[in-house]
This record gives structure tokens, sequence and C-alpha cells, in this order.
């Protein structure tokens, strides 16, 4: 049996029927890795800063990216509060379902699995595109992006088999090299001679909402921006890095560690894509070109400078890193959405031959099939309902883009109410201070609900008008709802997994 520990929780690790995770399998350094490599640098940089600059806010994009910094940082400091006091694979099914309640916390366990398998989905189509890509320019073949996508999947699944740390030193390695060749590429641009344009008014984040005004560069029509999209699209780039709670019980020392994770990755992050991003709309002679290359070629709006500035060879390098770069990050977000699998199934939401561990690597093998088998499904459907025989509009455009857009739309309303949670249960339990339980959590339950408004309002330019890009917050609900409808079902018909709830937490 597992024991009871004070408030109302229940610690697996006193328990001998609890198949757990592999213990202190990894440090500080390790959950930096596992949870860093889910917001991908390369990946965020060369898809997100584009999109940015060309559509919606130009030179002010490292403005957006030093204010998503300081906004999510301060969602950090009550989120970190939360993990050093409570340690559960379930992240934010867990703190949730402490704070406001089992049916709540149900349904955010639903909508957190959706987005994290979503992800997963959703990185296999940006490698898959450049995989194409790079397969056509170098030896002119022409691989079907469906091919590439379920290619991912399967080297991801037979990875994440194995101990999570096999995981944490693959994710490191690759995020270290992109880190170098963005770093790079900067260096590159600051240390040109000619041909850029530095301003320190790109910097000004009470600028941020100052739109791209509708122009004509040589040929290219640039239509009036949204300066919304903009700052969306660098509130993006950090999806990943409010994962490091779900290693809590692989972690050697998760209530010091998990909080510091947190706060170097988002901290961290935010100072690096500013600097980075800043450099990327430095590296264009005027804002005019930097918005039309933006606008009318994105896929080449690192490659280009960085060919120019630092090389053929930095570009070839680059060119390979954005594959590295997506397969990391689609196996970060494999590796949280088995975790939310195997923490429902261990707690009687799903069936409990999911919560099996491995008996040697100690990992959740069967939730982490599970999780194989949902990525391709979602690639499957869409290329089923849309096509599979354009890379563009079907892997970037389509799988890429849409799915990315649905699972962030998701994510940002669970930081929303994981905020209103945090600060709901520190009002019973006590503890922390004000800034850490009441300011932080309530200016970030704002923020959040802001970005979601932002989201659904420029839908239209964010994620196109197909079919499944309109039907994209109503899917959205759908999933929250039913996960509610599931926790009021378990209440009635089975009491025992109810109880159990996001409530099964590793004090060992």
């Amino acid at each position: 049996m597992a024991i009871e520990t004070a408030r109302g929780t229940i610690d697996v690790s006193k328990s001998n029927s609890i198949n757990l995770l592999h213990s202190k399998a990894v440090g500080l350094a390790g959950v930096l890795f596992l949870a860093v490599t889910g917001a991908a640098p390369m990946s965020a940089m060369l898809g997100n800063v584009p999109f940015a600059a060309g559509y919606g806010i130009g030179k002010y994009t490292p403005a957006a990216f030093l204010m998503a910094t300081i906004v999510l940082t301060v969602f950090s400091i009550g989120y970190a509060a939360m993990a050093s006091r409570v340690s559960s694979v379930g992240g934010f099914y867990s703190f949730i379902s402490q704070g406001l309640g089992r049916e709540v916390g149900m349904s955010a366990g639903i909508g957190s699995l959706a987005c994290y398998s979503l992800f997963e989905a959703s990185l296999t189509g940006l490698f898959a595109f450049f995989g194409n890509l790079w397969l056509s320019q170098h030896f002119g073949i022409n691989v079907p992006w469906i091919v590439l996508a379920l290619a991912m999947i399967v080297v991801i699944a037979a990875l994440a088999y194995r101990d999570v740390k096999v995981s944490a030193r693959l994710l490191g390695i690759a995020l270290i090299l992109e880190v170098i060749m963005l770093v790079i590429f900067s260096l590159g641009v600051i240390f040109a001679h000619g041909g850029t344009n530095f301003s320190g008014d790109s910097l000004n984040v009470f600028k941020v909402f100052t739109p791209v005004a509708e122009q004509k560069v040589g040929t290219v029509a640039i239509p009036a921006g949204e300066a919304a999209v903009g700052i969306f699209m660098a509130f993006w780039s950090w999806v990943g890095f409010e994962m490091a709670p779900n290693y809590a019980e692989e972690s050697r020392d998760p209530k010091r560690i998990i909080p510091q994770s947190l706060l170097i990755s988002v901290i961290g992050l935010g100072l690096f894509y500013t600097f980075v991003s800043w450099c990327a709309v430095a590296a264009y002679p005027t804002e005019a070109d930097m918005v039309a290359k933006a606008f009318s070629d994105g896929v080449n709006f690192f490659l280009t400078p960085v060919q120019n500035f630092v090389g053929g060879w930095g570009y070839q390098l680059m060119s390979l890193l954005i594959l590295t770069s997506s397969f990391a990050c689609g196996m970060a977000f494999h590796n949280t959405a088995s975790r939310y699998l195997y923490s429902l199934a261990r707690e009687g939401v799903l069936p409990q031959a999911i919560a099996e561990t491995h008996d040697h690597h100690k990992s959740p093998h069967k939730a982490s099939a599970l999780q194989s088998v949902l990525a391709a499904v979602w690639v499957l459907l869409y290329g089923l309902a849309y096509g599979f025989d354009d890379p563009s509009g079907q892997a970037w455009l389509g799988v890429y883009t849409l799915f990315a857009v649905l699972g962030t739309g998701l994510l940002l309303v669970l930081q929303a109410v994981v905020s209103l949670a945090i600060y709901m249960w520190f009002k019973k339990n006590g503890g922390g201070s004000m800034l850490t339980t009441v300011i932080a959590p309530l200016v970030s339950l704002v923020v959040q609900l802001v970005l979601v408004y932002t989201l659904v309002a420029n839908l239209a330019t964010l994620g196109g008008t197909n079919g499944f890009a309109t039907s994209i917050p109503y899917v959205g609900l759908a999933i929250l709802v039913v996960g509610l409808i599931w926790g009021f079902v378990l209440k009635s018909a089975n009491p025992k997994a109810y109880e159990n709830i996001g409530h099964m937490v590793n004090e060992g």
C-alpha cells in the first residue's frame, strides 16, 4: 500500500506495489538538457523569428523576446515555489489537481497529454520538411515527407525505450551543438564588415505593439502586420521549459533541482533568444530588406546571412542542425507525453499496464510505446485528410504549424489554470512569500489569459484558413471538456481512482 502523507497526498516512494521510474538518475544538468531541448533553440529561432518579423513586428522582434523573458520569469517564480513543495511526474496535472480539485486536474491531465503528444507529431513535420529539402539539395532525391516523419517517430521510440540518462545525454549533445551554431551565426553578424543594421531601438519593450507597416520592397508586396502575432511567436518559442517538474521523480534532489532548472532555463533561454533574434534582424542592411526576406523567404532568413557572414560551411552545418534540433525537440516532448501517460495510468485513470516500467532501464516503456502510436496516428490522420505530396504545404504549414498552434493554445490555457492553482494551493497550505505565492501567480494568470485571446483573435494569420485551422479552438475546448467529464465520471464510477487523481507524489 502507498502511504498517505500530509496535505492529502500519497507518497509512492514508500510503496512496493507501484512501478517507479529510475530514481536519482539525473542531476541539474540532465534536467536542464531534458527541458531546454524541448524549447529547441535552433527550431525556435529558425522557425519563429521570421514569422514574428515578417508578419508581426519587424525589427521589434527582439523586444518581444525580452518582454516574454520578463513575463515567463514571473510565471516561473510561482511555478518553482510549487515544485519545491510537490514532487510528481504529473507536472501541471498534479499541481492543478491539488490546487483546484480533482475534476479540473483530470481536465488538465488530458489536456497536458494532448499538448505534448501533439508537439511530438508537430516536430515530425518540421523534421520531414527540412529533411526532404536537405536530401533533395545533396542527393537529388525526393523522399516523401510522411516517410521521414514516421522514421523520426520510430527512432525516438527506440531511444526513449531506454534509461532516461540516454535521453539526457543525447539531448544535451544536440542542445550544445545548437547553441554553438547560433553563437557562431551571431558573432558572424556582429563582426561582419558592412551590410548589417544594429539598433538599440529593437530592444525597446514599449514598442512591441508596433506592427509592420504595409509596404512594397522591390517585387515583394508586404501587407500590414499584426503586433499580436509577433508577441505570440516569441512566447511560443519557450514551449518546453515547463516540462522540468515531470522529471522530479528521476532527479537526484527534486526539491532543489527542479526549481533551479525552471528559473535557469527560462532566464537563460530568454537572454539567448533576445540576443540571437537581435542579431538576426540586424543581419540585413535595412529594416525593409529584413522584413521582405522574413515575409517572402522565411526558410532562408537565417541561412542566407550565415552563408554571407560565416561561409558555406556555416550554411551546411546550420542546415543539418535544424534536423537534429527538430528531432531532439520531438524526443523531449515524447518523453514528457510518456510521463503523463505513465502518471495517469499509475493513478488508475488509464489501464494500469501502461504504468509498468522496464525491469532494467526503469523507463516508462509501455507508455512510451503508446505515445509513439499516438504521434503516428496524429500525423497519418492529417496526411490522409490533406495529402502526402507537398512537404511545404502539408509537413511545414500543416503538421508542424497547425499542430503547434493547437498544442500551444492548450498549453497557454493550462499555464493560466496552473497559476491559479498555485495561488489556491499556497492559500490553503501556507508557506512561501507574497511574491512567490500571490503576486507572481496572479500576474501570470492574467498574462496567460491575454495570450490565449491573442491566439484565438489572430488564428487566421497564425494557422491559416483550412478546415483544421478554423476548428482549432473547438478541438482544444473539446479535449478539456472530455477531461473534465472524465473526472466527474470517475468520482461516481471509480472512487479509488478518483481519490488518486494528481495526488500521487514522491517524497523519497
